[in-house]
C-alpha cells in the first residue's frame, strides 16, 4: 500500500490567541482562523484528498467544511478526534496555569505522560485518534489519501504514535500552528510490515516527491 495521510489542525480561534486551553470546550474558530482554514483548503484540495474525517467540535468541523466544499466530500465526524481533555486545566489562561499547576505543567511541557488537570494522558490520546484512522484508513485505496481535521495536541500524539516514538519523546515534535499540517506516507520496515514515514510537518505547502538514497 502507498497511502498518504494528512493530520491538519483547526484555524484559530479567540482562545487559542488568549492562551487559554481549550481542550474538549467547544470554541469557535475567529475572523482570522476563518480565513485560515479557506486558504489552507485550496491547497489541500489539490492532493487531492481521497475522504476526510473530523473532530465532532466545531473549530475542527468548521475547518473541514471548507475542504468538503471545495472537493464535494463528505466530512466524517468522530469524537475519538477531539482534543487532549484536560480536566480543570480547561478554560485556563496560561498565567492562570502557571500560577496554579507549575510543576504538573512543567512535567507536561517535558513530555510527561501525566493526566493535565485530571483528564487524558497522552498515550491515551494517541490510542483513541489511532484507532480512529485506522478505520477511515480501510477504506482508502492504494495511493489514495485521508485528511484528518483534528486539533494541536491531538494529532501530535497521534504523529508520535504512528511513527512508533516512545511517548516521552513526543515532545520533540514542535506545536502544531493553526490550521497547519503534517504528513504521513506508508513504507514497509525490513520485515514487510506496514509503517509509517514523516514527510511533512507543521508544513502550509504541499509535499514534492524527493529521492534520496534510501527511495
Amino acid at each position: 500500500m502507498n497511502r498518504r495521510l494528512v493530520l491538519w489542525r483547526h484555524g484559530r480561534t479567540q482562545w487559542n490567541l488568549d492562551h487559554r486551553f481549550q481542550g474538549q470546550l467547544d470554541v469557535p474558530l475567529d475572523e482570522a482562523g476563518l480565513a485560515q482554514a479557506a486558504a489552507a483548503a485550496k491547497q489541500l484540495a489539490q492532493l487531492p484528498p481521497t475522504a476526510i474525517i473530523s473532530s465532532d467540535l466545531g473549530r475542527a468541523q468548521v475547518t473541514a467544511g471548507h475542504l468538503a466544499a471545495l472537493t464535494g466530500l463528505p466530512v466524517m465526524l468522530d469524537e475519538r478526534l477531539r482534543e487532549t481533555y484536560a480536566g480543570g486545566w480547561q478554560g485556563l489562561e496560561r498565567d492562570e496555569l502557571v500560577a496554579k499547576y507549575s510543576d504538573e505543567l512543567a512535567l507536561w511541557a517535558g513530555g510527561s505522560d501525566l493526566r493535565p488537570g485530571g483528564g487524558e494522558r497522552r498515550s491515551e490520546v494517541a490510542a483513541r485518534m489511532v484507532a480512529a484512522i485506522d478505520e477511515a484508513l480501510a477504506d482508502i485505496p492504494d495511493g489514495g489519501t485521508l485528511v484528518v481535521a483534528t486539533h494541536g495536541g491531538a494529532a501530535r500524539a497521534a504523529v508520535g504514535e504512528l511513527l512508533r516514538l516512545p511517548v516521552e519523546h513526543w515532545s520533540i515534535l514542535g506545536v502544531l500552528t493553526n490550521c497547519a499540517w503534517s504528513v504521513l506516507s506508508e513504507r514497509p520496515d525490513a520485515a514487510g510490515t506496514i509503517g509509517w514515514r514523516l514527510e511533512e510537518y507543521n508544513a502550509r505547502s504541499l509535499p514534492e516527491t524527493a529521492f534520496g538514497d534510501d527511495r
